[in-house]
């Protein structure tokens, strides 16, 4: 009997977890969140073009973002909003990784970790907010340590050379949504109008091939340091963008990543509207 009712929690536990993600207000709280990743891709975008120019000042990168965010009149207030709605849009990622889209759980395994990678992420991205809002940062990039602390753990080298090909991978499966507008998948397409969806597609496509030349440029320099065994090469997302602006015609290059940025970040908030949550 004992063993039954522990049976039963199971089935129990999981149809508490949908009628979670099922409630509106949960709802409310995921589309909150593509606001906040919107915001926040927008914002990189902005200080990536002032890199571009040669005006750089603020790290391009989220932690900048969320910096430049808490920098705004009022600015405290809204970086608890963003924080709030990241959590949001974590925590349904993590729900989706861990259910399936809707109740029969019908995603592939690839969008089920697809899931599980990004609700981490963005776990992460909201630790990152809540450090900001208790000024417990320094403001100093950080990837350099990082890494040489992985350096320095037992088979830590392949760590980080596996750190870089995941990061390639999460890169080229970026360029492949982008490409083939695998996307569209998740978008309420049947409630546009069609000018409103040929412009959604354009912009989300741009988006998407621009984050994967940044992802794919992060993991290139990780795989590079782990097979230099130089912690220095490694780099993150504003290390990448300044390596594109000190290349050949980097400029011209970095200003075309930054527009596909700002695309992302708009297409992340036209998503707030049309994704199936």
């Amino acid at each position: 009997m004992a063993n039954l009712s522990k049976l039963d929690l199971v089935p129990s536990a999981r149809g508490g977890a949908e009628n979670i993600v099922r409630s509106k207000r949960f709802e409310w709280l995921a589309r909150a969140g593509f606001i906040a990743r919107g915001l926040v891709y927008v914002i990189i975008g902005i200080l990536a073009w002032k890199l571009a120019m040669g005006s750089g000042g603020t790290a391009a990168n989220q932690q900048g973002a969320l910096r430049a965010i808490a920098h705004q009149p009022f600015g405290h207030a809204l970086l608890v909003l963003v924080t709030i709605a990241l959590a949001g849009y974590a925590l349904w990622r993590l729900f989706h990784a861990a259910l399936g889209h809707g109740s029969e759980g019908s995603d592939s395994t690839a969008d089920r970790i697809a899931a599980l990678g990004s609700g981490i992420a963005y776990a992460g991205l909201c630790a990152l907010a809540v450090e900001i809002l208790l000024s417990s940062r320094s403001g100093s990039s950080t990837s350099h340590k990082t890494t040489a602390d992985l350096f320095g753990w037992t088979a830590g080298t392949w760590l980080v050379g596996a750190a870089g090909m995941l990061m390639i991978g999460v890169g080229l499966y970026q360029a492949y949504r982008g490409v083939s507008r695998d996307f569209l998948k998740d978008s309420k397409t049947d409630e546009m109008d069609p000018a409103v969806q040929t412009w959604f597609e354009s912009i989300a496509s741009v988006g998407h091939v621009a984050r994967a030349v940044v992802f794919s440029l992060v993991g290139v320099f990780l795989v590079k340091a782990a097979v230099e065994f130089n912690p220095n090469k490694a780099v993150g997302l504003d290390g990448a963008l300044a390596k594109l602006a000190n290349a050949s015609y980097g400029p011209y290059v970095l200003g075309v990543v930054a527009t596909g940025l700002v695309g992302f970040g708009i297409y992340s908030l036209a998503d707030a509207r049309y994704r199936r949550i």
